[in-house]
């Protein structure tokens, strides 16, 4: 069997986080700045990704919604760690297709009710395609379930801290957002 070139840069780094395990930590990092109505140019990592509303919501559709693109980072987040842990278990995979569903009562973003701003239920389908049996994919299913990023952050409280700047001043953060 050909030696998979992931599996290869994976083990090179897991040798190398192994003798120097404080090189994994990181931050990731983000910006935004609204442009016209509701859209967003957001760099991401150096990259670019355009966010924006419906019409209906007053947005201009140039891009997909906030949650759109959090469903959309789920379903890549997914797709990306079951690749990595097939690699990681020498498991076969020809395919991976990841869809995601939300769903979302808008009320509540706008104050209309007391429905959650949020999705109140999120549906994966996990599709896997290869000539492993239904056990190794099930294998690989489960380490994905415990390693994955994103689905770690969709299930799990993050404290998240807000530091409110006005007109440009610095300042101490002035408060934790708590879920």
């Amino acid at each position: 069997m050909p030696v998979d070139p992931l599996a290869q840069r994976l083990s090179g780094l897991l040798h190398r986080l192994r003798s120097e395990p404080d090189r994994a930590a990181r931050s990731c990092f983000a910006s935004t700045e609204l442009a016209d109505g509701l859209r967003c140019v957001v760099d991401v990592g150096g990259h670019r990704l355009v966010l924006d509303e419906r019409p209906s919501l007053g947005g201009s559709d140039e891009g997909a919604s906030p949650m759109e693109a959090a469903l959309g980072v789920l379903a890549a987040c997914q797709a990306i760690t079951y690749r990595v842990w097939a690699a990681a278990l020498g498991v076969r995979l020809d395919r991976v297709r990841v869809e995601a569903v939300g769903d979302l009562d808008v009320s509540g973003f706008l104050g209309l009710s007391a429905a959650r701003p949020g999705f109140s239920a999120v549906r994966l389908v996990v599709e896997l395609h290869g000539p492993e049996g239904r056990e190794r994919y099930a294998e690989l299913a489960e380490a994905v379930d415990r390693h994955c990023p994103a689905l770690d952050l969709a299930l799990n409280p993050v404290p998240v801290e807000r530091r409110l700047v006005m007109n440009g001043s610095g300042g101490a953060p002035d408060g934790v957002v708590r879920g």
